[in-house]
């Protein structure tokens, strides 16, 4: 997996997963807009993923999308659980297209963080039902995200059955839509990775206790994935490579479950951290958690995507350049300059397509 010394691999070197080329290794990340009516996609979604794309980022992914409506962050979150969703998606996805870019779709539960609101309105406090809310709220164990949080119901083998299903069921929406790749939410402390840490599951079934059984969940939902999702289209699982917490999920069982999930099909592991507890501390700082991106590669032999305070083109193609990951992925950068990648290329003298109506700014 290791590309140092070798000069074509770099920022701007196109990045192959399975059938899809990707034309440089600059992608969106996934971001919760909190803008959607009973999840439906609109205006605003195609506006803020199709400025990405025309500012030539490589990957688009859609922000976390709820595979069931109790599985919503909050009641503004993007959906994928009937239907009905995929119509303005595929016009979205279609427009990414016809810009250069790959369109994707990031499939995700939210588990006992469900029902809350915007960060702007009250941070992470629950939604009262009057509000646009809902109960239950489910998870693993019984056991709330905070004091004073209601508390989740815990998930029956019905109920996990269900989960997994759900998530199939969306992905062959998310196909008919368009989206050419995949990715699981299995971090940030939302319901799959609620599963694998020992923080939140106290369970002393087949899902809760060892490795194997706290494994168990995400692995059923790639299962079930790759069973529908064609074979030339990638597969990518974002998780939190540490909780930060001693005692939880950690860097080393990150490594084990991404040799696991290799071998189930998954082509790209994207190396976030952090959410499944609050109050932890977390050394945030420039590139902090490029490291776990590197581990999980070299002692998994699996692709992997840098995330978290990538803010320059310099440290983006060092990250690349230096075999510490295959892809990064950027998000607030994004929010302050959906043409990142346009400008990263003038300054690192890389071509890179600008569109017709947008030449004469980058003559």
């Amino acid at each position: 997996m290791s590309t140092l010394n070798d000069p074509s691999v770099h920022l701007f070197a196109p990045l192959q997963l399975r059938d899809v080329r990707l034309r440089h290794r600059i992608g969106v990340s996934p971001m919760c807009q909190y803008s959607s009516v009973d999840g439906f996609a609109n205006d605003w979604h195609l506006v803020h993923l199709g400025s990405r794309a025309v500012g030539g980022a490589a990957l688009v992914l859609t922000e976390a999308t709820a595979v069931l409506a109790e599985g919503r962050i909050s009641p503004e979150d993007l959906g994928i659980w009937k239907d009905e969703h995929s119509e303005m998606l595929a016009r979205i996805f279609r427009f990414i297209e016809a810009q250069g870019a790959v369109p994707g779709m990031q499939l995700a539960h939210a588990g006992r963080k469900a029902s809350t609101a915007a960060p702007w309105k009250t941070g992470e406090h629950v939604v009262a039902e009057k509000d646009g809310g809902w109960r239950p709220i489910f998870a693993p164990s019984p056991l709330p995200f905070s004091p004073g949080d209601i508390v989740p119901e815990e998930l029956s083998h019905e109920g996990i059955a269900r989960v997994v299903r759900a998530f199939a069921d969306a992905s062959l929406r998310a196909l008919e839509a368009g989206a050419k790749v995949i990715e699981i939410h299995a971090a940030h402390g939302y319901l799959l990775h609620s599963f694998l840490s020992p923080l939140s599951n106290q369970r002393t079934d087949e899902y809760g206790g060892s490795f194997e059984n706290r494994t168990r969940a995400l692995r059923e939902v790639v299962t079930a994935i790759r069973a529908v999702w064609p074979e030339r289209l990638p597969l990518l699982v974002r998780i939190s490579a540490t909780d930060w917490v001693e005692g939880g999920w950690d860097i080393e069982q990150s490594v084990a479950l991404a040799r696991q999930l290799k071998t189930l099909g998954v082509d790209l592991v994207d190396c976030s951290s952090g959410g499944a507890v609050p109050g932890a501390t977390i050394p945030v700082g420039p590139g902090y958690q490029v490291p776990f991106a590197e581990r999980i590669r070299a002692e998994a032999g699996m692709a992997t995507a840098a995330v978290g305070m990538i803010t320059t083109p310099e440290q983006a193609d060092q990250i690349i350049r230096t075999g510490q990951a295959d892809i990064v992925f950027l998000a607030r950068e994004f929010l302050r300059d959906p043409y990142w990648p346009l400008h990263a290329a003038l300054r690192l003298k890389q071509d890179l397509h600008v569109a017709d109506q947008y030449r004469r700014a980058f003559l």
